[in-house]
């Protein structure tokens, strides 16, 4: 395990609801290929903040690496949601992009 996942663990004890120590946990986790302990941490930290898009990308992209293909979906329509409400239309142009490209796997 890196260096950089048992210091944000380490932090995440003292505040377990941090949003940064959360995310970068996650980010921590998806660099390393531990899709499923990055699922477990961006669903937390989605539901207990409230997220612009990105976590949303992270998680339909960890779905999609572990073969949860309709869970990557119905995450990156959540994640145009809440891209669209803070006006990101090129975020939601992309997650539409990959929806279509799912659909095409299924």
């Amino acid at each position: 395990m890196s260096n950089r996942i048992e210091m944000l663990k380490k932090a995440l004890e003292k505040d377990p609801t941090n949003p940064l120590g959360l995310f970068g946990l996650a980010s921590e986790y998806f660099k390393n290929q531990q899709y499923a302990d990055a699922v477990e941490i961006l669903e937390k930290y989605l539901e207990l903040h409230d997220d612009e898009g990105s976590g949303y990308r992270m998680l339909a992209q960890c779905y999609t690496n572990i073969g949860e293909l309709e869970k990557a979906i119905e995450t990156y329509e959540k994640g145009i949601e809440k891209a669209a409400k803070y006006n990101h239309p090129t975020m939601v142009e992309e997650f539409r992009q990959e929806i279509d490209q799912l659909k095409m796997m299924l």
